[in-house]
């Protein structure tokens, strides 16, 4: 049987205008480009590393 994939909700809370390049491909990665975007994403450590680099721009709801 496959295991079920944990899942994680992240909400984009905060502008990227004046914000690093960096940091706008991190939010595009993620698949936010707009303010109060919600997006269900796989819980992986790569993910939790884009969602740690953009913290102060997102809000994440465990799932």
């Amino acid at each position: 049987m496959a295991k079920a994939k944990q899942t994680i909700t992240v909400t984009q809370t905060g502008s990227p205008i004046g914000r690093h390049k960096s940091q706008r491909a991190t939010l595009v990665g993620l698949g936010l480009n707009k303010m109060h975007r919600t997006v269900e994403v796989e819980d992986t450590p790569s993910i939790r590393g884009m969602i740690r680099k953009v913290q102060h721009l997102v809000q994440v709801k465990e799932a």
